[in-house]
């Protein structure tokens, strides 16, 4: 059973916009809600780095490089984790990983091209 599930990627042209989502399984539902929880990205030989983190009273922080742009919300209710990325930028094309809960997603691809 996936952990966590990200969906919402896709192809988008620049300064287009996306939602990306996280789902958290029921093994998490009843500790989701006092963890951080934070978004990471991927480039094909890159290390993984974050982008957004959430904490579990809804501070947030950001990458300098997506500041501005990308919003990062939770639903502790529905045991979610959303990413909004909006002016997206070529550069930004990468696979975006959820984490949280010592626990990974198996990642969703944003490819940002014209």
């Amino acid at each position: 059973q996936e952990q966590l599930v990200e969906s919402g990627g896709g192809l988008v042209q620049p300064g287009g916009s996306l939602r990306l989502s996280c789902a958290a399984s029921e093994i998490f539902f009843s500790i989701f809600s006092f963890n951080a929880m934070g978004w990471y990205r991927q480039v094909q030989g890159k290390e993984r780095e974050l982008v957004a983190g959430i904490s579990s009273g809804g501070s947030t922080n950001y990458a300098e490089a997506v500041k501005g742009r990308f919003t990062i919300s939770r639903d502790n209710a529905k045991k979610m984790v959303y990413l909004q990325m909006n002016n997206l930028k070529p550069e930004d094309t990468a696979v975006y990983y959820c984490n949280g809960m010592n626990a990974w997603g198996k990642g969703t691809l944003v490819i940002v091209s014209s």
